[in-house]
């Protein structure tokens, strides 16, 4: 028999919810709030606010309105926080302004898609049981976040657990990593909707236990801020980087390229004994095959313990891509060696989807320097004056598990970015915080140099220890650490959150609420 009467059956909802054009705007507003958890706003609060306000919409909701509630949240969630990609289709796409206007559309609703199936995925697995719904509710969010970051190579931006680079939940990242974080908030917004329903049947012992259990990891957390997962070095390594603020407009244009090195030489001059010094994502903007006497200059210049690492394009034969093919990439020169070919591109950015039919329809689709090939897997990392450091270029830091599998190795974390792609928006300043939270998970320091801002170190806590506003030419200066040893997540990556989500979803559908 059927013990779905154990269950407290889907009750009609407030009569503020129940209307449909009041339930979408609360389901679109949640999505927005999302967005006001991350810098620069950095309410990290709203988080399990958000996600009570979804689950107050659609517990009440039949299964087949559940795909349609999960695409506005996502609608408002991307709108809000990820339509900053119009920048770069439109100023430096060379696109008009209605096509721009509908390609970032069509780049938000394919992004809501995620939410919107993992909802319906939800209301299949739930059925009508409340409390199906409620415990399923943040396994359900953490893997449609997962196939997100993962699906024709993934968009891991917008994580719930990123915004707690300054949140209570800190102490935890090196331990369950942001996906572990975004659940702790999911799993908090659903304990609040059930001690509020608890309470209103005149539960309060049981509603107790269920507010123990959500605080206990909030209180818990900052206590584990005191927890070096990692040895951190008494020695310094300096640290020059220069964010020369080259303007977008010019930055392939060949007339420009000799002043782009000229004015990276300049701003190096009083740094070259400095033990590191870095130029941020193809600072040099011509393929090292041609780049001979700017790299020659460099070496005849550095101190005999300094190394310079630059992003600079790599042209040559690569078996891998089966002949001739470009590369972005890092290398080091000077008291160093080694040099990185960036695994994660960006769509359209980097590499163009159906090269063959897109290229050359609008000008987004024929961006400078669009034609990189992946680099291969389990690259070694650079090394300067024996220090490994790893360096990751742009978009590859928003990915968790693939920055900790390969910080495994290393003494110090390094990436750099051009960011200017995206202009005065909250892109540049949502993608500081996704290094900060990389450098908190693994317990290692981090500099990051970009063209424009935000150049910065970042400490083994994710906390800026320096940095330079944006658009603004100038050298930062200051020190490092080496780090040895493995945070817990470094070792586990995001299987154990995955395993729990999983887990839970069977344990549910097959324990919990059996079938006939």
């Amino acid at each position: 028999m059927s013990r779905d009467h154990l269950a407290p059956p889907i009750a009609p909802a407030h009569s503020f919810f129940s209307h449909r054009w009041l339930s979408a705007a609360t389901l679109v507003v949640a999505g927005v709030l999302q967005t006001l958890t991350f810098s620069p706003f950095h309410f990290w609060w709203l988080g399990p606010v958000s996600m009570l306000l979804i689950l107050l919409v659609t517990i009440p909701l039949r299964a087949n309105r559940l795909f349609l509630a999960g695409l506005l949240t996502g609608l408002g969630l991307f709108g809000s926080g990820a339509s900053w990609v119009y920048i770069s289709i439109s100023e430096f796409g060379n696109t008009p302004i209605p096509v721009a206007v509908l390609l970032t559309a069509a780049f938000v609703a394919v992004l809501a898609l995620f939410p919107a199936l993992a909802f319906w995925f939800w209301g299949k697995l739930a059925k009508v049981s409340a409390v199906r719904r409620l415990i399923l509710f943040p396994a359900i969010w953490i893997l449609g976040d997962w196939l997100r970051g993962w699906l024709l190579t993934g968009f891991p931006w917008l994580y719930l657990g990123t915004a707690h680079t300054d949140g209570p939940l800190a102490g935890l990242a090196p331990v369950v990593g942001v996906h572990g974080l975004t659940f702790l908030i999911a799993a908090s917004g659903a304990a609040i909707f059930a001690a509020g329903w608890l309470i209103s049947k005149q539960r309060h012992a049981s509603a107790g236990i269920v507010a123990v259990a959500v605080l206990t990891p909030w209180l818990a957390a900052p206590a584990l801020n005191r927890v070096d997962w990692t040895h951190i070095s008494t020695e310094p390594t300096s640290v020059a980087a220069m964010q020369g603020n080259i303007p977008q407009q010019i930055k392939w244009d060949p007339e420009f390229l000799k002043d782009q090195i000229v004015a990276y030489l300049g701003m190096t001059e009083p740094y070259w004994d400095t033990d590191l010094i870095l130029w941020p994502e193809t600072a040099i903007p011509i393929p090292q095959d041609q780049a001979g006497k700017i790299i020659d200059h460099i070496e005849e210049n550095l101190g005999k313990n300094s190394t310079l690492i630059t992003g600079i394009p790599w042209y040559g034969f690569s078996e891998r891509a089966g002949g001739f093919t470009y590369h972005n990439s890092i290398m080091a020169i000077g008291n160093g060696e080694g040099m990185y070919h960036k695994q994660k591109l960006v769509p359209f950015g980097e590499y163009v989807p159906l090269e063959g039919v897109l290229r050359g329809l609008i000008g987004f689709f024929d961006l400078p320097m669009s034609s990189f090939t992946r680099g291969p897997e389990n690259q070694s990392p650079l090394t300067a004056n024996g220090t490994k450091v790893m360096p990751f270029i742009c978009y590859e830091v928003a990915y968790p598990d693939f920055l900790a599998r390969n910080a495994v190795n290393s003494d110090l974390l390094l990436t750099i970015s051009n960011d200017g792609w995206f202009g005065d928006s909250v892109g540049p300043l949502q993608h500081l915080q996704i290094a900060r939270m990389r450098a908190l998970e693994t317990g290692r320091y981090m500099i990051r140099g970009t063209n424009n801002g935000v150049t910065a170190i970042i400490d083994n806590k994710g906390q800026i220890t320096a940095r330079i506003p944006q658009f603004e030419r100038a050298v930062l200066t200051g020190e490092v650490f080496k780090a040895s040893g493995s945070t817990p997540y470094m070792m586990t990556a995001s299987w154990p959150v995955l395993t729990l989500a999983l887990t839970l979803i069977v344990f549910v559908r097959e324990r919990v609420i059996p079938k006939n």
